[in-house]
């Protein structure tokens, strides 16, 4: 009897010592899968280049475009610093403006895209195509201000927003010049082999937006255009009050489907390129993504459109003797005694955006 009792408590501790395991094993695998989750975009931080290359008051729209994309990115977590807004016309203090200081992307007026608290790091007349290579490729003159500088690296992902007049091949900026598509291309190679990117999302809104990712030849490239070659991009609306189209088609339902979008989102690129078919949009929208790498149907939105921090652990040992001094002539009170104290030597320290 003593016997058989003895066998049915070790089988019960067995059992219960498998559920343990079991349960923790299962624990060990869930946090594995966050982990793995958590790291599979490949991308420490996030950065944003929104540029409207038009000018004159009835280009209104393309200001509201840029605005209405630079609000989504800071609502879903993007700092000013980590923003590169390019602003060609000045439509908040237009004089034609009825309703001063401010910027609306519909009818209703009932949001404020200009805010008040948008940082605008090139105006007016800064906005050319030298300036905008200069900031992609890093080449700009020392005096350039933090601020006005793309301080991106490899394990960066940047969204470039671009929206203006473009035509077969070219895209203007304020009607005095314009940039091409080989130049486009040739200024994101030159961000690849100078390790200035991680993954770029390029989307554009403009006529015949196509043929401006046609020539990128650059790896980790995910582009999105609002029509195709030979057609036209076209406006969603007029505000009577003011007198001009206030948003362009295309960029009015991707911001209809970012206003749904959360930090904690887990909305999708490929659901985002499907925004605006035909019957909404005119146009057709173009994708490309055979230089991407990964599946659109699994990358998040917001390793784009937001900011996510992600952490590395490294196991390397930091040898701290070499960086603070050693103290000496300390007793046990921790109390310094009496001499000249070691001249310290000061510097400044190296500023990092936040």
């Amino acid at each position: 009897m003593v016997s058989m009792l003895s066998s049915v408590m070790a089988f019960v501790g067995s059992l219960v010592l498998f559920l343990l395991l079991s349960s923790f094993h299962g624990v060990c695998e869930a946090n594995e899968d966050k982990v793995n989750e958590f790291f599979q975009s490949g991308h420490t931080n996030n950065w944003a280049v929104l540029v409207d290359t038009s000018r004159f008051w009835f280009n209104y729209r393309h200001v509201a475009n840029v605005l209405s994309i630079y609000r989504s990115v800071k609502r879903l977590g993007i700092p000013d610093s980590h923003i590169i807004l390019m602003v060609a016309d000045d439509m908040a203090c237009n004089a034609r403006n009825p309703h001063p200081g401010t910027v609306f992307n519909n009818a209703n007026q009932h949001i404020n895209v200009y805010g008040d608290d948008v940082e605008v790091d090139y105006r007016g007349y800064e906005v050319t195509v030298e300036n905008f290579v200069r900031v992609l490729t890093g080449r700009l003159p020392p005096s350039t201000p933090r601020s006005k500088r793309l301080l991106s690296d490899e394990r960066s992902n940047i969204l470039v927003y671009m929206t203006g007049h473009g035509g077969d091949g070219f895209l203007k900026f304020q009607d005095s010049e314009e940039i091409s598509n080989v130049e486009l291309a040739d200024a994101f190679e030159q961000m690849w082999q100078k390790r200035r990117y991680h993954e770029i999302f390029f989307m554009i809104d403009t006529c015949q937006a196509e043929s401006m990712y046609q020539k990128f030849y650059s790896p980790n490239i995910l582009a999105v255009a609002s029509s195709h070659v030979g057609e036209d991009s076209l406006s969603h609306h007029v505000d009577p009050a003011i007198g001009v189209y206030v948003i362009d088609r295309y960029t009015y339902y991707a911001l209809e489907f970012l206003e749904q979008v959360t930090p904690t989102s887990k909305k999708t690129l490929g659901q985002f390129l499907r925004v605006c078919p035909q019957k909404q949009c005119i146009s057709r929208v173009g994708v490309r993504t055979d230089l991407f790498k990964r599946d659109t149907e699994k990358v998040l939105l917001t390793d784009f459109f937001g900011s996510v921090r992600n952490v590395e652990l490294l196991s390397d040992i930091v040898d701290l003797e070499k960086i603070i001094p050693e103290q000496k002539n300390v007793s046990s009170r921790s109390h310094v005694t009496d001499g000249p104290k070691p001249q310290e030597r000061l510097t400044y320290v190296n500023q990092f955006p936040v």
